[in-house]
């Protein structure tokens, strides 16, 4: 899974399927970002073709610990399976979700949104 900071925010991009047994790496790097106290964290999904239950608890524990902390956690880049399944769960209500990187980073810091443009 890569990892990327851009300004003040740190961007994750799992791949492949999020399921029962790839969960536990992304939790594991998920959560000791979404607990720093003003965390700004966006999870691409560009690479990710499946989330399972698992995977969305995972993401609701992360975006619960951002949220306790003043910080936040976003996804973006769904495929339409992913976006179909946030949908029938009803997550996209849990988690905020953007249509693509830009977007995310230009909700959670201006300073990250310039960043990113300009590389």
């Amino acid at each position: 899974m890569e990892q990327q900071s851009i300004a003040d925010v740190t961007v994750l991009r799992p791949a492949g399927r999020i399921d029962f047994d790839t969960t536990p790496p992304l939790q594991d790097r998920l959560l000791p970002l979404a607990e720093m106290p003003g965390a700004k964290v966006v999870v691409d999904f560009a690479g990710v073709t499946y989330i399972s239950s698992s995977g969305l608890r995972a993401l609701m524990l992360g975006a619960k610990a951002a949220k306790a902390r003043q910080g936040r956690l976003v996804v973006c880049n769904l495929n339409q399976n992913v976006a179909e399944i946030f949908r029938i769960s009803r997550f996209h209500l849990v988690v905020e979700v953007h249509a693509d990187l830009a977007s995310a980073l230009g909700a959670l810091s201006p300073a990250a949104a310039a960043a990113h443009r300009g590389a």
